[in-house]
């Protein structure tokens, strides 16, 4: 690659505490983008390890051309490394891959060929996949499942890091919390492309797994929060505001009818729930209505004053 030209492709590896893995890692991405012929970088970002994962990063840059690292002031997560990855990244296609040698940079050149074909990401499928059954295994699949009939995109692992984007997309992620695993929802939309490929999945051989099933609550609430994203985050008042309408109504109908027995019939109502139920449900309601006029607001004041747009645009044909 010419000094001051940017490559064609960029490949993001988040780094915590792998410091057994590294050299290896990147001697066998080096070995398979030089032999596709494009130009490229490598970029690691050491996420605040604590072991000699940095240290032996800046040996590095001293021997390989292709590499950048860039260093977080401390352990932000998988997915602030993969945004920072993301905005230092200069190609107009970017890899993602885990940094524990168990996705393979051999699958790299089969992931970009379907790129080609007219996708704006494309996702890794570890079907034969090389984890613990109860713990690792069995979760993903259940989670797997519900995103993918949550969100209506299907896909078979939604947790495999080993990913091919358009730079464009790639770049106009924001990820935070654990938000990395729901990549293909958050770029859904922008209404991009989607499709997946299987590939390798070897037997982790160095270092500790930072994930396990304890996650699986989490996961579940980001789902939630996916879901809500997906149809309601340019219109919160029509969420709010019609579960909050619905339950005006019913408190409204039930004080109705107290009011009835009450004034009709003579009975006296102090003592029952069902009064406490109408009154609770018709402020529920107005409460609801009223997040649903404050979420219009923040998302106007979102819009308007960080120049974004509530839609994206592919290409400009003239």
């Amino acid at each position: 690659m010419k000094k001051g030209a940017d490559p064609e492709i960029s490949i993001v590896v988040p780094l915590f505490n792998e410091a057994p893995s590294i050299k290896n890692l990147a001697e066998d991405v080096l070995e398979v983008m030089r032999q596709l012929g494009r130009t490229f970088e490598i970029i690691f970002i050491d996420d605040g390890s604590t072991d000699e994962s940095l240290t032996i990063l800046r040996a590095m840059t001293e021997e390989i051309t292709e590499l950048r690292v860039v260093v977080l002031r401390r352990n932000f997560g998988q997915s602030a490394a993969m945004t920072a990855g993301f905005d230092h990244a200069r190609g107009e296609i970017i890899v993602s891959m885990d940094g524990d040698l168990q996705n393979d940079p051999h699958d790299i050149p089969h992931l970009i060929a379907a790129l080609e074909e007219g996708y704006d990401l494309v996702s890794g499928w570890r079907k034969d996949r090389h984890d613990p059954f109860w713990s690792k295994r069995l979760p993903s699949r259940i989670a797997n499942w519900l995103i993918s009939r949550a969100t209506g995109i299907k896909l078979h692992d939604y947790g495999c890091t080993l990913k091919v984007y358009r730079g464009d997309v790639a770049r106009a992620l924001f990820l935070y919390g654990e938000l990395h695993r729901f990549i293909p929802v958050l770029a859904s939309l922008y209404g991009t492309r989607i499709t997946e490929r299987v590939v390798t999945h070897h037997p982790r051989k160095e270092g500790k797994s930072k994930y396990g099933i304890g996650r699986t609550y989490r996961v579940l609430l980001d789902l939630l929060l996916m879901v809500f994203f997906q149809k309601f985050a340019t219109r919160p008042l029509q969420f709010f505001g019609l579960n909050g309408g619905l339950l005006l109504i019913v408190g409204f109908l039930i004080e109705l009818y107290l009011t009835w027995v009450k004034l009709g019939r003579g009975e006296d109502i102090g003592g029952r729930p069902l009064l406490l139920l109408g009154a609770l449900l018709i402020i529920t309601g107005i409460v609801l209505a009223g997040l649903g006029l404050l979420g219009e607001l923040v998302v106007r004041t979102y819009y308007e004053s960080s120049g974004k747009r509530s839609y994206s645009v592919r290409e400009v044909l003239e």
